[in-house]
């Protein structure tokens, strides 16, 4: 008597040819995604407006753009993901820095001893980390809700 996973071989062919047709299938690589045109416009209104929202209000204000624009802009998961991580990222970043050159690294040595890092480049790369999780999340929540309100054809 044979074991049951050698039953039905014809299914196993079938589901493994499926497997390597999902493989074989184009995919994008990053360089493509990042240096696109309209990928290139929307992680700029991405960074500009996460930017000008945390330079004004808190750091959760970063989340609203990013849904917003997610659902506006993006047409792919991976656009979206990829290019909110690197925009949340970039203006928590470019904040970060602006606040660890301004006070001669103090605030960012603090929380390095706190933190127990060692470094406060570790602590400026934690932030870029930060933002741009909370952001790459948002964005991906967008164009979800997007495509979850997108009338079935």
């Amino acid at each position: 008597m044979s074991p049951p996973f050698f039953e039905g071989e014809q299914n196993y062919t079938s589901h493994f040819e499926s497997i390597i047709s999902v493989l074989s299938a184009k995919h994008y690589t990053l360089s493509q995604i990042i240096f696109d045109y309209t990928t290139m416009r929307n992680f700029s209104i991405l960074l500009i407006l996460i930017w000008f929202f945390n330079l004004l209000l808190n750091w959760w204000v970063a989340v609203i753009p990013a849904i917003f624009l997610g659902a506006w802009l993006f047409d792919k998961n991976l656009s979206a993901l990829t290019v909110g991580f690197l925009a949340g990222g970039s203006a928590w970043f470019i904040q970060a820095l602006y606040i660890h050159i301004s006070n001669d690294a103090i605030l960012a040595t603090r929380i390095a001893d706190m933190m127990q890092v060692g470094s406060p480049l570790i602590v400026l790369l934690l932030t870029f980390i930060v933002g741009g999780l909370l952001t790459a999340i948002s964005t991906l929540m967008g164009h979800q809700i997007k495509v979850l309100l997108r009338p079935s054809d």
